[in-house]
């Protein structure tokens, strides 16, 4: 039960005497040093933690997004993370322009085990981490300041006689982190005091810089007062030109984003978070909407986020958890005007829009196609618009209960009749063209059958199909039917690449007919082609039907009658 006095329980973090502050007159005009601790913070914060495809295909997403540095794991905390970082050193899979990271307490055997776990690399930054606000110090720990202090000190004295080891056997240089644990908590001048201690511990030197984090572990106060901490600590620490102020802020207060903003203003170089804000608890800092924040004020922030949907699929599939669709600059409706006037507004704004001219469309901050969406989701008129409640209709009476991006699409083809037609669609009306654009498609693929098999530790297909009339056997092999269906289909001149995959079932009709599998896929050109992502469905007693089918009524939505004729020449 909430307090109706709720001062007699919490109070208000202290003001931070700064009365010269200088962030409030700065500006962000270029991007920091990005971290990514998608593999660590953020694989800590999931029901159930990546697996080791997952984590690769998280790997190779940030290393192609432009990341230089990647937090990849907690070596000492399991055998899985340990075995993921031997994995990426062993394997040559670390890029040549990227050092990984990985995260330590200060204890001896855990800083034993994470410097092994790294040995071999070219490059890596240990960061190392204690507690120091007054609640860990005297309620967790039982420790004063000056064993505080101690602690920290020795767990750097040791990475730096094992890192020299290190250099000196097998070439493996480290860069020492060092986090004051509940920055945002700690006492100002305590805080200070443990991080001059680790750079001169370490010896930093300009050549050789030491990397002090400042984690907001929780926040406890506005964004200012964040920015406030900062500013002072860029102020006041010691050996300043030898050390790159790093800050980590979480988002406990809903103001993640805005910290990090302030705290760049303040003098902090480098920033670390997770993709789409992923993380413990609330979450870690949004490095996507950070970094698109400064494009849309002219500002390079050095990752490529240019097909956002591509990203964001990947981290829903590596994370198992969907993305806000809300969410900014990703969400599947942030560009979906559902209000008549604002699409009357953002109409105005694309036909007044130049192509050189500087970006002014009303109510949107970025230009959609520079992230890869498109226009049509921007203009379409869908249910909330007065055509009839497509998705409620098409669940509540046939049991088809349509991914987010589907209904995007189909709102489309159910606007092209109402516009032609001046009239509502009943809900039969609507079956009927679902139907007839998703479940009846048949030219210029038509499916006849297929016919499984294993092919060592593949998965290969016969498929018989008719295109453009004509009857082929195509024969391919994946890693699971789907994948070996799109490779059979490759075989025939078809290359399309599979975006995301969804499954239901559709209950069994009130006549007493059988359960059946409908299975939705989106699909796009592999070759990055106009024709844009498209939805194909299929609907069969088999789910594994259903999924070929949906492959196939993909592909007509992609390849019209038309364009197939030089299929399978």
């Amino acid at each position: 039960m909430m307090l109706q006095s709720p001062a007699a329980k919490y109070h208000p973090f202290p003001a931070i005497p700064l009365a010269d502050r200088q962030w409030p007159n700065k500006v962000i005009d270029k991007a920091p040093i990005w971290m990514s601790t998608d593999l660590r913070d953020g694989n800590q914060a999931l029901f159930e933690p990546m697996n080791v495809e997952r984590k690769m295909r998280m790997f190779r997403t940030v290393c192609d997004i432009g990341f230089k540095e990647i937090e990849v794991g907690f070596p000492s905390a399991s055998q899985t993370d340990y075995d993921f970082v031997r994995h990426l050193v062993e394997g040559g899979h670390i890029p040549e322009d990227v050092t990984i990271e990985v995260l330590t307490q200060a204890r001896e055997d855990l800083i034993r085990r994470t410097m092994e776990s790294v040995r071999g690399a070219r490059r890596a930054i240990v960061h190392v981490y204690n507690a120091t606000s007054p609640a860990f110090r005297d309620v967790v720990f039982g420790m004063d300041k000056p064993q505080v202090v101690a602690l920290a000190v020795s767990a750097v004295r040791l990475i730096k006689e094992i890192a020299a080891e290190m250099k000196a056997g097998s070439g493996t240089g480290i860069v020492l982190q060092y986090s004051p644990e509940t920055f945002s908590a700690t006492e100002l001048d305590f805080a200070r005091e443990v991080c001059d201690a680790v750079t001169a511990e370490w010896g930093a030197t300009p050549d050789d810089k030491v990397i002090i984090n400042l984690p907001a572990t929780v926040e406890v106060a506005t964004p200012n007062v964040y920015a406030d901490q900062v500013e002072w600590m860029h102020r006041n620490l010691a050996r300043r030109d030898s050390v790159i102020l790093s800050l980590h802020p979480h988002n406990d207060r809903g103001t993640g984003v805005a910290a990090a903003e302030l705290g760049m203003m303040a003098g902090a170089d480098r920033v670390e978070g997770c993709l789409f804000g992923n993380g413990e608890r609330t979450g870690n800092v949004d490095i996507v909407t950070l970094a698109l924040n400064m494009y849309t004020q002219g500002v390079s922030p050095g990752l490529d986020f240019s097909d956002i949907n591509a990203v964001a699929r990947t981290v829903e599939y590596c994370n198992q958890l969907p993305i806000h669709p809300r969410h900014p600059y990703v969400g599947d409706l942030v560009f979906t005007a559902f209000s008549g006037s604002h699409q009357d507004a953002i109409k105005k704004g694309f036909a007044a829009q130049k192509a050189d001219a500087r970006w002014n469309v009303p109510y949107l901050p970025i230009d959609p196609a520079d992230v890869g969406r498109s226009y049509d989701s921007v203009i379409r008129v869908n249910s909330q618009s007065g055509k009839g409640g497509i998705a409620y209709l098409l669940e509540a009476e046939y049991g088809i209960v349509m991914p987010r991006r589907l209904q995007v699409e189909f709102s489309r083809e159910v606007q092209q009749v109402t516009d032609a037609t001046g009239g509502e669609m009943s809900a039969a009306d609507i079956w009927r063209l679902f139907s007839r654009t998703y479940l009846e498609s048949a030219a210029p693929v038509r499916y006849v059958e297929h016919h499984l098999f294993e092919h060592g530790e593949a998965q290969g297909i016969r498929l018989v199909v008719e295109i453009n009339g004509m009857r082929h056997l195509l024969v391919g092999e994946g890693n699971g039917p789907i994948d070996a269906t799109a490779h059979a289909l490759r075989t025939a001149g078809i290359h399309v690449q599979v975006r995301s995959y969804e499954e239901r079932s559709i209950a069994p009709s009130e006549d007493g007919g059988n359960a059946r599998a409908c299975a939705f896929l989106e699909l796009t050109p592999e070759d990055g082609g106009q024709a844009g992502d498209r939805y194909g469905v299929g609907v069969d007693a088999n789910i594994i039907t259903a999924s070929i089918r949906a492959i196939i009524s993909g592909v007509n939505r992609l390849l019209p009658a038309k364009d197939g004729a030089q299929l399978a020449a």
